[in-house]
């Protein structure tokens, strides 16, 4: 089946996608178990001052911010934290759902639902916030994921406004085809620039690469997607601060944050970050002061964690985005352990996961 891009429709999971779905989550749950306890409790900083990988300890440990238990929300892939309405975070459901934008109150429960209108829910995999061409505060989705490999030739960003009034209601939606200029390719990461309101995608797997549109989208025909660097492996969400001066990107495993160049692309890495083991870590934002991150996971009943932003990259006029921690930098990389062995076993067991899944997808899913 095509993706129609115009005729709004949407591709509900097979049995067979799911059942891929849930092997490849119980193996990266199972191979956790060869880790002794993340530090979930305090990846930033310890009792005794130390963090793996001997970063300098932050002020603040994680905690968790709020919990999604609106069973509407079972696959939680983005996260936004609104700067228009205080305390309010946005998200929504991964492939084969509808097209609705949840918005989350400090308590993890649904405050509004907003409907796309005109918008299809093939396999969205992010969310930013920006602005329309009138500089109006606006919600992006992205419909980007591509398990097959390069199945489909376009993928889609949809935007709507940002309500002044925040209240359930169905919002006409403005979409953005989207085209790499190297070909198709597999992509959870939506990133826009607060400043420029350039939009950045990177893709996913092991040769991961870092993509940005034009600088200013068209409705009207499609936009292409170039490469301008490279990404982490295995990427699944990323975010730019508030105030735009640094990034970060996740994987399953941590993130890494960089900072950001006058010309308002991503930069130099600044550092890794730990983040808690999340059975399917796929979103992660900044707060709304720009402070900490929001880190999530699909399933059920999933806390959303706040994790400190590290104190080079906080907004301060006295910060130094290009500042360099002491020690090791591999947080990112879930070297949480000292010991290389179960390290190397729980990377060589996540990659043959994934890899299995996009074989099985590919096989399969064609014909779904």
């Amino acid at each position: 089946m095509r993706h129609g891009e115009g005729q709004g429709m949407s591709l509900r999971p097979s049995r067979r996608r799911r059942a891929v779905r849930a092997a490849a989550a119980l193996v990266l749950l199972g191979t956790a178990s060869a880790f002794p306890a993340p530090a979930s409790a305090s990846p930033a900083g310890s009792a005794a001052g130390s963090v793996p990988g001997g970063l300098a300890a932050d002020a603040r440990a994680p905690k968790v911010a709020f919990t999604i238990s609106d069973p509407r929300i079972t696959e939680s892939s983005g996260l936004a934290a609104s700067v228009r309405h205080p305390g309010i975070v946005y998200t929504h459901n991964d492939s084969g759902g509808v097209p609705k934008v949840y918005a989350l109150g400090p308590n993890g429960g649904v405050r509004a639902v907003l409907t796309l209108a005109g918008a299809g829910a093939r396999d969205w995999e992010g969310m930013a916030l920006g602005k329309d061409e009138q500089g109006r505060p606006a919600i992006y989705v992205a419909d980007i994921g591509d398990n097959l490999g390069g199945a489909w030739p376009y993928v889609t960003l949809y935007r709507i406004p940002e309500p002044a009034q925040l209240r359930t209601q169905s919002i006409q939606a403005t979409r953005f085809r989207l085209k790499y200029a190297d070909g198709p390719r597999n992509a959870e990461t939506v990133m826009i620039n607060a400043r420029t309101n350039r939009l950045y995608i990177a893709s996913k797997l092991f040769s991961g690469a870092l993509y940005e549109g034009p600088a200013r989208l068209s409705s009207g025909r499609s936009n292409t997607l170039r490469k301008i660097g490279d990404a982490p492996a295995m990427a699944t969400d990323g975010a730019f601060a508030p105030d735009g001066r640094t990034c970060v990107i996740r994987t399953y495993f941590g993130a890494r944050l960089y900072s950001v160049d006058e010309d308002g692309r991503p930069g130099k890495s600044i550092r890794s970050v730990s983040l808690p083991f999340q059975g399917q870590g796929e979103s992660i934002t900044y707060t709304a002061d720009g402070r900490s991150f929001l880190a999530g996971s699909e399933g059920q009943n999933q806390p959303v964690y706040e994790i400190p932003v590290p104190d080079q990259a906080k907004p301060s006029p006295a910060a130094s985005p290009g500042a360099k921690a002491a020690g090791k930098d591999n947080a990112d990389e879930g070297h949480n352990d000292p010991g290389n062995v179960r390290t190397g076993l729980f990377l060589a067991l996540a990659i043959a996961g994934a890899v299995c899944f996009g074989l099985v997808r590919r096989r399969g899913g064609r014909g779904t």
